[in-house]
Formats: C-alpha cells, structure tokens, sequence
C-alpha cells in the first residue's frame, strides 16, 4: 500500500513524530509524582526506589547515541519503530510490576525509548522541504518540554483519582498508537550510511563510559563525593572514555565521527548543549519544591502535586506555541542568532524567578518565560548540527548532541540537589531546603545560562549563509513510502 509522498504532506508527518516526541517524554517523566509512594507500595527504602530513576536515565544515555547510528544505517523510520517496543513492553512490566526490581526493569526498558525524539528530529532533514525545515524541527525538539509538561498533572491526576497501575497502562496505549501512526505515516528513508558497519566495539565502550560517569555524578550525594565507589567510578569512565575515543579515531566506520564533532561549529554546539541541558533542569527542580513546601516555612506556596503540576503546564504548552516562531526566527537570522536569543531568555527567567517566587503566578511567569529560552534553544542546535554534519551522520550527530543535553540536565541534577541538600532550614523536625537555598540554585541557573550564551557566541557562521538548515537540502529528492 502506498501513500502519498512526504512533499505533499509534511504538516502531518511533523505532527506524527511531534506525537511521538510527546509520548516519549511523558513516559520519561509520569514516574515523578508517584515516586514518593514507591517505598511503601514496595515495602522498601527510598534508597532502593531511587534506583526507578536512574535505571531510565542510564538506558536512556547509553541508547540515544547507539540508536542514532543505528538510524543512519538502517533507517530513521524503523528506529523509531523498534525504540516504541521498549516503551510498550517496560510499561507493561511496570505496570504489573509486584516487586521494585521489576519495576527497575520495566523503567529501564522504557528509558531505551528516548532515541525517538533524536531519531525523529534527523529524519525531517530526508522527509520535509528545505523551506519547512526550520520551524519542523523546532517543532518536534519542543516535544521533549512539552510532554515533560503534560505528563506531570495527568499523571498526577491518575496518582489521585485511579489506581497508579492505570498510569502504565495508559503509556503502553499510547506507545502502541505511536507505532501505527509512524508506521502509517512517517516515509521509509533509507539509510544514509550504506555499505558501513555498525561498531559494535565502540558501542560497548560508549556504554561502559557512560554507565560509569552517570553513575558518579547521580549517586556522588548518596555514596558520598570522597568515597572509593565514587572515585573508583569516575576514574573507570575517564579510562573507558580514553580507550575509545582512541577506537573511534582509528576505526573505518566509527559509531561517532570525532573528527567531524571536533569541527568548531559541532563541538561549541554540543558544549551550549551542556549548559543549557543544566540550566532547564534546574528550574524543573526548584519550581515544584517551592509550590509545594508548606506555606507556614514562609515562602513555600502549599500546593498539591497535581495542582502544582497544573501551574507548571502552561510553560510547556508556551514551547510548543514558539516553537514555529523560533523557525522562522533561524530561516531568518540563523540557527546560531537564535541559540543565543534562547539562552538569553532562559537567564531572564531565572531573574523573574528571583524576583517573583514568592507567589505562584510568579512561579508561572517563571516556567513560561524559562521555557520559551528553552524552545528556541532547543530547535536552534538540532539546526546548528544538520548544517555542519553530512547526510550520513544526520542521525548519530544529534543522537550525540541529545547525550550531551541529557549530561547536562544530569549534572544539573547533582549540582542542585547538593545545594538543596547543603543549604536547609529544619520543619517539623525534617530538614528542608531553605529559601536562601533556593535562592542560589536560581542563581547558579543564571550563570549557567549566561555561559551557555557565551559559548553561543564562539560557534562560527557557516562560510555562506546561515539562513535555514542546509542550502543542499533545496536538492533533495523526498522518497515515497511504501
């Protein structure tokens, strides 16, 4: 059965993979609300259920760089389709999970789906018009807040009015509806990197890497930032790391080109990514913390779960409003122009915090303000990769360019938890993060915003123009899917 090319339908295949993006995000975050509860429904320690995050963030780490590759050798479209079988099975563990070690692997399994929103963001380089390019991938990069955005109340309201159970099973219906849509839609491109072999070597060496540095910086709290483990961790990553890079540059069909992320242009990309992967997370840290503290601490806003999530909803639905603005804004002023306006705005969000979060409407303005830096600076760098890489790497570059934000909201992570955890004040014989607290994490969101800015400002304009993605893209032939 054949449908009609991609050419005269790119409005609906940018809405399919949109779907897609959202439905991987929401899955990435529904567990949040429900992670207070996991100790006693499990009958274990908030040590152990902690792992229920971790578990997904590793997968994810270790998967996005290895399914872009993948992608590129053997297919967007099918990628895309095999990283929604993860999704469909980890929530059905999850969801008839009887012990946390199940639950563990259910998230885990569900965290290997996060290479969908990469993925779906190098395929509309081979699928979309040049002249629609832009705002289609500013589009589907605001997937990633927006179903972080619309994951926290619905899944706070099911936390509250059904059985947790439901949750699951309702990720596992709309993954099963992603995989019929991509496969009824989205055109089957083939890959751009024929002939060349998938480095096996390298992958396990990325992984090993990967698994070891994550684990050091989201446990280095826990386990103590002196200890052995540690230390012992973060040297074995620093080793692993060494090695492969060394494979990497000697091998004929590498699972990332480092010659080609050296470029100035690619690796001041993927650096920004870093900081502005940091500077999101914090402000999805501190918001929710301060609308829900008691309003006696005396500048927590006492406010539910669900209904603090209602009250950050509006700013991830703001990024999918200015995403298509920020599109334009590349087609006319460039990616780079707008990565930096993205930033910009991001630090004036922290601002407005620091002078609003003592109200929820301040904390809203907040969300809305920190968000829209965030959607234009996350269409701006997928854009900023695609036109320095060539076709056949369109999938790996940005799966690495997803890694890089993804370290970057995990050291975010662990900066601001320390903080949080240093700087406390005692409430009902607990201790709690203190408003001055707070305070300095808003800070530190500033600064790392402005660095990203910084950096932004470094990455060097293409020789002849930098208005749109690609001008090759003007010459590409969109297949048909069959």
């Amino acid at each position: 059965m054949k449908f009609e090319t991609a050419e005269r339908r790119p409005t609906l295949i940018v809405a399919v993979l949109a779907f897609a993006g959202i439905a991987a995000a929401i899955t990435q975050t529904m567990i949040t609300p429900l992670i207070p509860q996991l100790p006693t429904i499990f009958a274990t320690s908030s040590s152990n259920t902690a792992w229920v995050i971790t578990a997904t963030l590793l997968a994810g780490a270790v998967v996005v760089p290895i399914a872009g590759r993948m992608g590129d050798l053997f297919g967007k479209r099918r990628m895309i389709m095999f990283s929604s079988i993860p999704l469909i099975v980890g929530g059905a563990v999850c969801a008839m999970a009887p012990t946390v070690e199940i639950m563990i692997t259910g998230r885990a399994l569900q965290g290997m789906g996060a290479g969908m929103i990469p993925l779906g963001i190098a395929l509309l380089r081979d699928a979309i018009p040049k002249e629609k390019l832009s705002s289609a991938i500013a589009t589907v990069s605001a997937t990633m807040g927006v179903g972080g955005a619309i994951g926290l109340p619905l899944s706070a309201g099911v936390i509250e009015f059904a059985d947790w159970r439901m949750l699951f099973w309702g990720g596992v219906g709309i993954s099963i509806l992603v995989l019929f849509t991509v496969w009824m839609i989205v055109p089957a491109v083939p890959g751009g990197a024929p002939g060349q072999r998938f480095d096996g070597l390298g992958a396990a060496g990325l992984a090993t890497g990967l698994v070891a540095l994550i684990l050091a910086v989201s446990k280095g709290s826990e386990w103590g930032w002196a200890s052995g483990l540690t230390w012992g961790l973060i040297v074995l990553a620093v080793v692993t790391f060494a090695a492969w890079g060394f494979w990497e540059l000697r091998t004929r069909d590498p699972l990332v080109d480092l010659r080609t992320t050296a470029k100035p242009r690619v690796l001041l990309t993927n650096v920004a990514s870093i900081f502005v992967g940091f500077a999101m997370y914090a402000s999805m840290l501190v918001l929710p913390q301060l609308l829900q503290l008691p309003a006696s601490s005396g500048y927590g806003l006492g406010q539910s779960v669900l209904a603090a999530g209602l009250w950050m909803a509006p700013a991830g639905i703001m990024m999918m409003l200015l995403s298509p603005v920020g599109g334009r804004l590349t087609n006319a002023k460039g990616p780079k122009f707008t990565l930096i306006v993205g930033v910009s705005i991001i630090a004036l969000g922290y601002g407005v915090a620091l002078l609003g979060m003592g109200s929820t409407w301040g904390l809203l303005a907040t969300g809305i303000v920190v968000n829209s830096g965030v959607a234009l600076a996350y269409g701006a760098m997928p854009a900023l990769i695609m036109s320095a890489v060539p076709r056949s790497e369109t999938a790996a570059a940005n799966g690495f360019n997803a890694l890089m934000r993804s370290l970057g909201t995990t050291i975010g992570a662990a900066v601001v938890g320390v903080v949080l955890a240093q700087m406390t004040t005692t409430m009902g014989g607990m201790p709690v993060p203190s408003e001055a607290g707070f305070r300095t994490a808003l800070i530190i969101g500033v600064g790392v915003a402005v660095i990203a800015a910084l950096v932004a400002l470094f990455i060097p304009a293409k020789k002849a123009t930098e208005a749109g993605v690609d001008d090759e893209l003007a010459k590409q032939k969109v297949p048909t899917s069959a």
